[in-house]
């Protein structure tokens, strides 16, 4: 073991790139929320695109050190530090041994990704170190008190990175991730047609609210009922990430990266490109536009 969670905050989790291809055995890809965010880290710290990092909700997160490693925060931005000082996101950090990097509440976004040089080490299940809440596989919430093992890297005895070399994008903390509105685009169908023409304007035209009741399952929108056109029960369809859900109160519902493989609320229609990750970053009460 060679890190020790002295805070976990309200929620963090061990998350990797997810189990992609079981969908046909039931089992749903899960992994990142922001899959931008842990390609950042990975940049960072030269990780293989399958290593295991920290997905933290909020912020909070406390780690003590037991050898020297390299560290890097991304997504979301609280205050950082590292023995005491002020540290920055974006940036490739030294951890000595018996430091701690504390995390504070996350003002800008809402999950931050945690990596430490050598990826996280804990048992793999069907090829994921991945935490899926739906599907209860992977490890359990990280906890206070808990020891989490770091493979072993070549890399860690070495000097801070030069404190200029980092992410450009993460620079600019404000228009990264600003607080109100997030558009993101989608495509309409399969089941659009499920939908009156005057619902489907309102989808896309609505300035929605996302509720507190939010989670890796699927991000719940708040705004005017959508009225159907077909009131017929629809038999379970499979369902990919980005999926638009709309409930039975006529409430749309964006499928995250926990969501069942199948469902049967009609999908009025898929964000795409990398709209879910900018919607994990979406707090609640923030607004969301759809846009086709």
């Amino acid at each position: 073991m060679s890190l020790t969670v002295r805070r976990a905050g309200a929620m963090t989790l061990v998350q990797d790139a997810g189990r992609p291809g079981l969908a046909a055995q039931g089992v749903g890809r899960a992994g990142a929320f922001d899959r931008r965010a842990l390609a950042q880290v990975h940049d960072l710290l030269g990780h293989e695109p399958t290593a295991a990092v920290l997905e933290v909700l909020g912020g909070g997160l406390e780690l003590e050190a037991e050898r020297d490693h390299r560290v890097a925060v991304t997504g979301g931005v609280g205050p950082l530090d590292v023995a005491g000082r002020p540290a920055a996101h974006g940036r490739v950090l030294l951890l000595r041994r018996g430091e701690r990097l504390s995390l504070g509440p996350v003002s800008h976004g809402l999950r931050a990704y945690v990596g430490v040089a050598g990826g996280l080490q804990v048992a793999p299940v069907l090829g994921s170190r991945s935490t899926d809440l739906m599907s209860r596989l992977g490890p359990a919430q990280v906890a206070d008190g808990d020891r989490l093992e770091v493979g072993r890297t070549e890399t860690t005895d070495l000097p801070p990175a030069d404190p200029g070399v980092g992410l450009p994008n993460l620079l600019d903390v404000p228009a990264l991730l600003s607080p109100g509105e997030t558009t993101v685009d989608v495509v309409l169908g399969p089941r659009d047609d499920w939908f009156t023409e005057a619902a489907v304007r309102t989808l896309l035209s609505t300035p929605w609210s996302v509720s507190s009741r939010s989670d890796r399952i699927g991000v719940r929108l708040e705004g005017p009922a959508l009225e159907r056109a077909v009131t017929a029960e629809l038999p379970s369809e499979p369902c990919v990430r980005g999926s638009i859900q709309v409930t039975s109160a006529g409430h749309p519902v964006v499928l995250g990266p926990d969501h069942p493989v199948t469902g049967g609320y009609p999908v009025v229609a898929v964000v795409v490109g990398d709209g879910v990750d900018r919607l994990a970053q979406v707090r609640p009460g923030e607004s969301v536009r759809l846009r086709r």
